[in-house]
């Protein structure tokens, strides 16, 4: 699997958000796009991460931004997680794992001694044009979205 980096064409994708409706990488041509993978929906660090993001809404599109979420969890989950948090970030149900593969976040991980796959926290910020303009790894959720503001901000 061929790491993602800096300059490289963000891979496309069409896949079913929040809401049930299909949403595209393409349907944001023109903006940048703060595309987030978390592990799941209504955990702690996720909570954290989407919450934030969602209090920085109207910042991001001051700065010509849209945040989308990527996760494993179906659309069911990703409009309940949204309705119990008034989230306001778009978020995209990856049930096959394809974006996730596509982008090499889906990673073999360990807790308590166990292996499994799951999601690999990580964000890639995405200029207008569709190139990756900055790529990050093993996020810690708080404070990422401060974070991720002020990378957009330096693009402009």
């Amino acid at each position: 699997m061929t790491q993602l980096a800096k300059g490289d064409t963000a891979p496309a994708f069409t896949a079913l958000r929040d809401g049930g409706v299909n949403v595209s990488l393409a349907d944001y041509a023109g903006k940048t796009v703060v595309l987030y993978f978390y592990p799941k929906d209504d955990t702690p660090g996720c909570t954290t991460e989407a919450l934030e993001f969602t209090a920085m809404i109207d910042d991001f599109a001051q700065a010509g931004a849209v945040v989308i979420g990527v996760s494993k969890d179906s659309v069911k989950k990703h409009d309940k997680f949204r309705d119990k948090h008034t989230l306001g970030v778009v978020l995209v149900s990856d049930e096959e794992t394809t974006i996730a593969e596509d982008y090499g976040v889906w990673k073999e991980k360990s807790m308590y001694g166990k292996t499994y796959m799951g999601i690999e926290r990580s964000t890639f910020v995405i200029d207008g044009e569709g190139a990756i303009r900055h790529v990050f790894r093993k996020v810690k959720a708080a404070g990422h979205a401060a974070q991720m503001l002020d990378t957009v901000k330096a693009l402009a």
